[in-house]
């Protein structure tokens, strides 16, 4: 099952200056915290002007997060959540 969130969250976050890449660790929303246990895809995007960073991640309990960082704002939306074991 996939809902659309469109939400503020928090995110603590890794940079790796071997491979220049940023990865999020942590994602905390409705006051729970979230393990990333693996960045699935990573893709950059413009929406206008902005330049956006659309990550798909997995969490701990095996649900999928669509995070997106907004470079201008240096915010991060929580844009979808896939639930595969939801009924």
């Amino acid at each position: 099952m996939s809902e659309i969130i469109n939400e503020k969250v928090s995110v603590r976050s890794f940079y790796d200056r071997n491979t220049n890449r940023e990865l999020p660790q942590e994602v905390i929303w409705q006051g729970r915290t979230y393990k990333i246990n693996q960045v699935a895809y990573h893709w950059p995007v413009r929406r206008g002007r902005k330049l956006l960073h659309i990550f798909s991640v997995v969490t701990d309990n095996n649900t999928s997060f669509k995070l997106v960082y907004d470079t201008e704002t240096l915010y991060w939306i929580l844009e979808e959540v896939i639930d595969e074991f939801a009924n």
